[in-house]
C-alpha cells in the first residue's frame, strides 16, 4: 500500500516560486490528477514526490515514512515507486523484452523471475507479440506501453505519470487513458497523474487537483469540479463555459447584456454568471410551440438572442448566438443542426447557471 502526505510544500527556483503550501493527502489505491495549465508547477509537485526535486520547505511522506523534509531527503530509486514520462524513456537499443525487464536486471533478480515477471507484464499492457521488437518498429501508442510495462514490473505501490499520452493522436490518448485505469485497478496502486487535459483528468480521476500559479484552486471529485467549480478560473479551464456580468436587484440578475433572470441566492451587487453550453436549451421564438431541443427540465431563466452561426459536429450541434451584442456558445443535440437557420430569433432556456461574486465588490 502506498498513501502520500504533502505537508506545507513549498519550491522556489531561484526567487520564483512555483508551489505555494501546498498541503493533501492522497489514499492508498486512488487515481489523483494534478491538473492545471503549463507553468501551474503539477510537473513539480510531482518531480517533489518522485525524489527529482527537493522542497524549498515543507515535506512529504510515503505511507508514514518522511522522504522529503529539512533533514531527511530520500533519493528515488529508494522510494518504491514507478514513473512514466512525457518523453516514453525508452532505450532505442534494446528490444521491449529488454526495456521492460531493465529494472528487474539493476535489481539482480535471477533470469527465471526476471522472465516470469516481464511475460507477465507484457501481456497485460498488450505487447507480448511485440518482445523482440526495437523502439522504432513500434507505433506511439506501443512506446507508451513499454514505458508503462516497465514502471510496472517492479509492482510499485505508487505509480507517477508525467504527461503521459501528449505525444499520442486524439484517438489514441482516448482508448490509453481506459487502458491505463483498468490496469491502476488490476495492480491495486495509487496513481498520480499530471496533465493539462481535462477530458483526461475527468475520465480517469477518483479527485482532481486543480492547481494556478502554484496555487491549488480546487480538490474534488471530477463530478463536483465540473458542476460546482470554486472559482471561475476552475469553471473555465474544466469544460466550456460562458461568462455574463451582471448585477443582483430585486431577487433578479440584471444582465449587461441587457436581460434578467431571476435570482434567490446570497449575494449582492456585482457578479459573474457562468453558464455551461449545454445547459442552455433553445426554442425558436417565431415558432414558440416548436421545441429544438428537450423541453423536460425546468428552467432557471430565459434569455433571448439570434443564431449567428453553427458547426456539425456529429454527435453535438455547436452553435453561437448573438444577445444584444454578446456572444455565447450552446452546445445543442445533433439533429438540431437540420432545424436550426442561421440569423433566427431563438428563446434560451437556462437549465443551469452558477454565480460568482466579484472580487472587487
Amino acid at each position: 500500500m502506498s498513501s502520500i502526505t504533502i505537508n506545507n510544500v513549498t519550491k522556489y527556483f531561484d526567487k520564483v516560486e512555483v508551489i505555494r503550501e501546498f498541503n493533501e493527502v492522497i489514499k492508498n489505491k486512488e487515481f489523483v490528477t494534478l491538473l492545471g495549465p503549463s507553468g501551474c508547477g503539477k510537473t513539480t509537485m510531482l518531480r517533489m514526490i518522485a525524489g527529482f526535486e527537493k522542497p524549498t520547505s515543507g515535506e512529504i511522506l510515503i505511507d508514514s515514512t518522511v522522504v522529503n523534509s529539512s533533514k531527511v531527503f530520500v533519493p528515488p530509486e529508494k522510494r518504491g515507486i514507478g514513473m512514466v514520462f512525457q518523453s516514453y524513456a525508452v532505450w532505442p537499443h534494446m528490444t521491449v523484452f529488454e526495456n521492460v525487464a531493465y529494472p528487474l536486471k539493476i535489481a539482480k533478480l535471477s533470469r527465471s523471475e526476471i522472465k516470469a515477471k516481464v511475460e507477465r507484464v507484457l501481456e497485460t499492457v498488450h505487447l507480448a507479440q511485440y518482445s523482440q521488437r526495437i523502439p522504432s518498429q513500434l507505433s506511439g501508442g506501443q512506446q507508451q506501453r513499454v514505458a508503462l510495462g516497465r514502471a510496472l514490473v517492479s509492482e510499485p505501490n505508487l505509480l507517477l505519470l508525467d504527461e503521459p499520452l501528449s505525444n499520442l493522436d486524439a484517438k489514441l490518448r482516448e482508448s490509453m487513458r481506459f487502458e491505463i485505469k483498468e490496469l491502476q485497478k488490476k495492480f491495486s496502486i495509487t496513481v498520480v497523474y499530471v496533465t493539462h487535459d481535462q477530458t483526461e483528468a475527468m475520465a480517469m480521476s477518483d479527485r482532481i487537483i486543480v492547481l494556478n500559479h502554484g496555487l491549488i484552486q480546487q480538490v474534488a471529485p471530477p463530478t463536483e469540479i465540473y458542476r460546482q467549480p470554486s472559482n471561475q478560473f476552475v469553471a473555465d479551464f474544466v469544460g466550456k463555459v460562458n461568462f455574463l456580468k451582471g448585477e443582483i436587484a430585486n431577487n433578479e440578475i440584471k444582465l449587461a447584456i441587457g436581460q434578467s433572470i431571476p435570482y434567490k441566492g446570497p449575494y449582492t451587487g456585482k457578479v459573474t454568471v457562468a453558464i455551461r453550453p449545454e445547459n442552455i436549451l433553445l426554442r425558436s421564438i417565431d415558432s414558440p410551440s416548436s421545441l429544438v431541443t428537450d423541453s423536460s427540465y425546468s428552467l432557471s431563466g430565459t434569455l433571448e438572442g439570434k443564431l449567428i452561426s453553427m458547426f456539425y459536429l456529429g454527435d453535438i450541434n455547436d452553435c453561437r448566438v448573438d444577445i444584444n451584442g454578446e456572444i455565447i456558445r450552446i452546445i445543442a443535440e445533433s439533429n438540431s443542426f437540420d432545424t436550426l437557420k442561421e440569423g433566427q430569433k431563438l428563446s434560451l432556456g437556462l437549465k443551469d447557471f452558477l454565480v460568482y461574486k466579484e472580487k472587487n465588490e
